[in-house]
C-alpha cells in the first residue's frame, strides 16, 4: 500500500518521469525512508511504554551479581539500551563506579551498541524475523562470552583509579510513571527523541543504499567476492572499525550489499564492527582505562564478530 502511494505521489502528483534513469532509485529512497521512520516511531513507542515498567535500581542489582547470570543479564540489558536515551558509555562508567565486576560491565558495553530497539526494527523490516532473531542471539552471545573471557583475565589493574571523579552518569529520565496515559506519553516522547537523532542517518544510509542498489553492477560484486573468498568476513570487520556511524545508516547499506550478493555473515560482520567498535568509542574509554585494556577489548570483540560472521555464512543456505 505504501509503495503504491509513493508511486502515485512521484509519478502522478509530482510528475517525475517513470522512464528516467533516476526513477527507480528515487522510488527506492523515498519508500525505504518513510517505511523506516514509521517503523521506528511505532515500535520504539511500544518499547518505551514497556520500558517504563523497568526499575533501573533493580536492574543494577541484578547486573551486579557474579557468575554467568550477571553476564547474561548485562548483555540483555545492553540489548534494550539506550535506557531513556542515555548513552552506553556513561552507564558503563557508572557500573564501574558502583563496583560491578569488570567482565560483567564489558558484557553490557559490547551488547549495547550491537543490539538496540531501532536496529532490531530496521532488521525486521529488511531481513525478516529469522535473521533478526539469530543476529540478536549472536550479539548477546558475543557480549556474554567476551565479558567472561575479559573477567577471567584479571584486567582490573588497567582501570584508572580516578574513574569515580570522571564519571558522568546522567540521571535516567525514567521517572515514576504510574498511569497508563503517562506511560504512553513516555513511549511516544522516547520515539520522538530517537527519531530526531536518527532521521539524518536514515536519509544518508538509504541514499547510499539506493545508489549501490541501482548503480553497482552485480558482476562487480561477484568478482570482488571470488577474489577475496575466505577472507571477506575478516576484511569486512577490519573495514567496519574506522567507519563510525549510526546503525540507522549502516543497516540499509548492509542490506543492499547482501542483496547484491555479499554473503550474509560478511554484511553482518561489517555492520557489527561499525556499531560495536569505533575510534570515537576508544577515545571515550580512555577516560576510564589504559590503552592496553582498550586494545584487548577491541581485539577479543573483533574475533567474536569474525567468528559470528563465518557462522552466518555457513548457515546462510538454511535461512532461505
Amino acid at each position: 500500500m505504501l509503495s503504491e502511494f509513493i508511486t502515485w505521489l512521484l509519478y502522478s502528483v509530482l510528475r517525475f518521469d517513470p522512464e528516467s534513469t533516476f526513477a527507480e532509485p528515487l522510488h527506492f529512497f523515498v519508500y525505504d525512508t518513510i517505511k523506516i521512520i514509521l517503523l521506528l516511531f511505532v515500535m520504539i513507542s511500544v518499547i518505551g511504554f514497556i520500558r517504563s515498567y523497568l526499575s533501573a535500581q533493580k536492574i543494577k542489582e541484578w547486573i551486579a551479581r557474579r557468575g554467568m547470570f550477571g553476564h547474561v543479564f548485562a548483555s540483555m540489558f545492553g540489548a534494550v539500551t539506550p535506557f531513556c536515551s542515555c548513552s552506553s558509555i556513561p552507564i558503563f562508567f557508572g557500573f564501574l563506579e558502583a563496583g560491578i565486576p569488570l567482565g560483567v560491565t564489558f558484557s553490557f558495553l559490547i551488547t549495547s551498541p550491537l543490539i538496540n530497539e531501532y536496529l532490531v526494527v530496521l532488521m525486521l523490516g529488511f531481513f525478516g524475523w529469522k535473521i533478526t532473531l539469530l543476529y540478536t542471539l549472536s550479539g548477546i552471545l558475543i557480549g556474554v562470552m567476551v565479558g567472561i573471557i575479559l573477567g577471567k583475565m584479571n584486567l582490573d589493574r588497567f582501570i584508572r583509579k580516578d574513574i569515580s571523579a570522571q564519571v558522568n552518569n546522567p540521571q535516567c529520565a525514567c521517572a515514576a510513571t504510574p498511569t497508563i496515559k503517562s506511560r504512553i506519553i513516555f513511549g511516544i516522547n522516547e520515539a520522538i527523541s530517537i527519531v530526531k537523532k536518527l532521521w539524518l542517518w536514515i536519509i544518508v544510509g538509504v541514499g547510499l543504499g539506493a545508489v549501490i542498489h541501482n548503480y553497482v553492477p552485480q558482476d562487480m560484486v561477484e568478482t570482488l567476492i571470488s577474489k577475496t573468498e575466505g577472507f571477506t568476513v575478516l576484511i569486512a570487520t577490519v573495514l567496519g572499525v574506522p567507519m563510525y556511524g549510526s546503525c540507522a545508516a549502516i543497516v540499509p547499506i548492509a542490506v543492499v550489499l547482501f542483496q547484491k550478493g555479499i554473503p550474509l555473515g560478511t554484511a553482518l560482520s561489517f555492520m557489527m564492527a561499525t556499531a560495536a567498535l569505533s575510534l570515537p568509542e576508544a577515545v571515550l574509554l580512555r577516560r576510564a582505562m589504559r590503552m592496553r585494556l582498550i586494545l584487548i577489548f577491541f581485539g577479543i570483540t573483533a574475533l567474536g564478530i569474525v567468528a559470528i560472521g563465518y557462522l552466518f555464512n555457513y548457515i546462510q543456505p538454511l535461512l532461505k
